[in-house]
């Protein structure tokens, strides 16, 4: 959403303000309760706010002066909800974000830069998380909050099916993928090799990070119609086009694994693990996990979700302590196993639970390779944006230069305004 736009919001959302004044933080001269302790305000969004509680127990023993009260908001009301807040000035001490989120709640101003808080708690330094997810909490080159849990993409695909074809191991280069993908493809009518999401935003920017495309220069400029972009787009674009690619087949994705395989290779979150074994148990040594394909290199994009303080809170210090403790590699031990969210410090990834296991040892070297997309707040407009422009190429046949250097106009307007 453009600046712009996030400003025409908070402005008609103040007159809704007072609505969440029962959310805002104690508003006392000492900031203590009768009985000494201070009280800051968690939001927690959809299934990880009614999780949350299992770990505020703990930080509140270590922590008696201190009462952390979570309030689970659902996703789908979540950033309404938060637009009032940042308004009204009258929202949570502390907030989970997604990581598309933050630009545009930075550039509002509504974050807290929590450099300050770096020395007395290293916890929260960025040198104990992953590059890739440092890279999702940093505003202007100012860091906004910690990263809390991460997810990367990686390939998912059938091992027993790639062996028919030729392939006793996950392609490894962009040719390979799609060499791969035309063969299953080729196996008969109804078939396909891989399924990449048209409407899915950062898959094309994926492909051109790993083409070598910066995707944005120093100065903010979109990038989107020189030949790294250019020619990823070109790449992707081929799988749609020589018919090795699944689009609005009505099925999702472990449903194409199973059975014959209809669509044998797709690429998503950890998530997706959990998902595949529970509901396609016959599958079991049938599939696996890859790091993504490369070209220049292999890098894939990430997600998860950050936790930040908010500009208005009348408790940075102690919502600075409790960001230190999540970030504890114990205490994201602990949630992972409370959630089966992956941890974003690194040394969480030494413990034996997470290196025995082989796809998490997968997703492990590939967090390594992972990047975040550009935090710029007309990011998640830029992203429509292509998603629109992609669609023209796929299903009208439109000459990708052309479109690119339209799509390169658009975004350069959208991310001045």
């Amino acid at each position: 959403m453009m600046k712009r736009t996030l400003g025409i919001i908070l402005a008609s959302t103040l007159l809704l303000g007072g609505a969440l004044a029962g959310c805002s933080s104690k508003d006392d001269s000492s900031g203590k309760d009768a009985n000494g302790k201070t009280t800051i305000t968690m939001w927690g969004m959809g299934a990880e706010g009614k999780l949350l509680p299992e770990i505020v127990k703990d930080f509140e023993k270590e922590n008696p002066d201190i009462h952390v009260d979570v309030q689970a908001l659902p996703w789908d009301n979540a950033h309404d909800k938060l637009l009032t807040a940042v308004a009204s000035k009258s929202g949570p001490d502390v907030v989970q974000l997604g990581t598309s989120w933050v630009p545009e709640l930075a550039s509002a101003g509504a974050l807290t830069d929590i450099t300050p808080y770096i020395s007395k708690y290293p916890e929260l330094e960025s040198k104990n998380f992953f590059e890739g997810a440092v890279g999702t909490t940093k505003f202007e080159g100012k860091p906004v909050g910690v990263p809390w849990y991460t997810e990367t993409r990686v390939l998912f695909y059938r091992s027993d099916l790639l062996k028919q074809v030729g392939y006793n191991e996950a392609p490894k280069t962009w040719e390979e993928l799609s060499d791969a993908a035309q063969k299953l493809a080729a196996r008969g009518k109804g078939k396909y090799g891989i399924s990449f999401s048209a409407k899915e935003q950062s898959m094309g920017f994926m492909f051109a990070l790993q083409n070598g495309s910066k995707l944005v220069d120093e100065q903010g400029n979109p990038l989107f119609n020189q030949p790294p972009f250019v020619d990823a787009v070109k790449y992707v674009n081929t799988f749609f086009q020589n018919g090795s690619n699944a689009v609005d087949i009505g099925i999702d994705s472990v449903q194409g694994l199973q059975g014959e395989g209809i669509v044998p290779m797709f690429i998503s979150g950890p998530f997706m693990i959990k998902e595949i074994k529970s509901k396609a148990p016959e599958l079991e040594g049938k599939w696996n996990i890859a790091e993504l394909p490369g070209k220049v290199n292999n890098l894939s994009v990430l997600g998860g979700a950050n936790l930040s303080i908010m500009k208005f809170s009348k408790h940075p210090e102690e919502s600075a302590k409790f960001l230190a403790y999540m970030s504890k590699p114990e205490t994201q031990l602990k949630w992972m196993d409370l959630s089966s969210n992956l941890p974003a410090t690194t040394k969480s990834w030494e413990d034996a639970k997470l290196k025995s296991d082989p796809m998490l040892r997968t997703i492990r070297k590939q967090l390594d390779h992972s990047a975040a997309l550009p935090q710029l707040a007309a990011w998640e407009e830029v992203s429509q944006q292509f998603i629109k422009s992609f669609e023209r190429i796929y299903r009208g046949h439109a000459d990708v230069q052309k479109e690119m250097d339209d799509f390169n106009q658009q975004a350069a307007s959208i991310m001045k305004k």
